[in-house]
């Protein structure tokens, strides 16, 4: 059985990420957070439909497939950064840190509208408002995990931190699949919470200092299924990479 996401209303977003680390808007609440049309979300849908599978994971398994995107937060600036290699220290991905994974660039079809625009922009503001105003630099990740194997794994690295400021995860769809449970727990400290993102363009927000995240592995509930999510992280003083 499914847990109901606690869901925040997008008036009280910043205390909720003050107070807790965490918060998850419904897709009405970040139309209004971004200033756009659902309309304009669901039409890049069709987007994860050619992502290329992802063959930099360690498990051996061929259930997600990705696109990356880097981008600098200037304010209201929005500025694409030239494209790089995804890297994440072993501190924080003990599965695949340490190592540059070179995924292939997200589409126009996405990257060149309006929308994604003011997505990230609306993204940038939380960012500094829960951290200060700063210049922000942003790696956007589309995934499908699908369960053609018979089960996908979301997390293949499990609970963890991602090295950044701001995580934000939205859920683009979920098709024909079960579990895909959502985990927040305290950095430090026992408290935790879990629910299940299931309504499209629906968004966790997570202040990565505080708190470590998760989700669980789907399985087929009939057919081959999949989940597709759009993950975003905005970190202060510089992409990661090597030293």
């Amino acid at each position: 059985m499914s847990l109901a996401a606690p869901l925040t209303p997008v008036e009280e977003l910043d205390a909720q990420l003050r107070q807790h680390g965490f918060a998850v808007l419904d897709a009405t609440a970040v139309c209004r957070l971004a200033g756009v049309g659902i309309e304009e979300l669901r039409a890049w849908g069709p987007s994860w439909n050619t992502l290329p599978p992802d063959e930099y994971l360690k498990d051996g398994g061929r259930y997600r497939r990705r696109r990356h995107a880097n981008l600098v937060i200037d304010g209201e600036r929005i500025e694409p950064a030239p494209h790089r290699a995804h890297w994440q220290p072993v501190e924080y991905n003990a599965l695949h840190g340490g190592m540059e994974r070179w995924f292939e660039p997200m589409g126009a079809e996405v990257t060149e509208t309006p929308a994604w625009q003011r997505l990230i922009a609306a993204l940038g503001r939380v960012a500094s408002a829960l951290k200060g105003q700063r210049r922000w630099f942003a790696e956007a990740h589309q995934f499908r995990i699908d369960t053609a194997g018979g089960i996908g794994r979301p997390t293949p690295e499990g609970a963890h931190r991602d090295g950044v400021d701001l995580v934000a995860v939205f859920l683009v769809a979920r098709e024909a699949i079960k579990g895909g449970e959502t985990r927040v727990f305290q950095a430090e400290g026992p408290a935790g919470m879990r629910f299940t993102l299931s309504e499209p363009w629906s968004l966790l927000l997570l202040d990565d200092a505080r708190v470590i995240h998760e989700t669980t592995p789907i399985q087929p509930a009939g057919d081959v299924g999949w989940r597709d999510t759009l993950v975003v992280t905005l970190r202060a003083g510089g992409f990661q990479g090597p030293a």
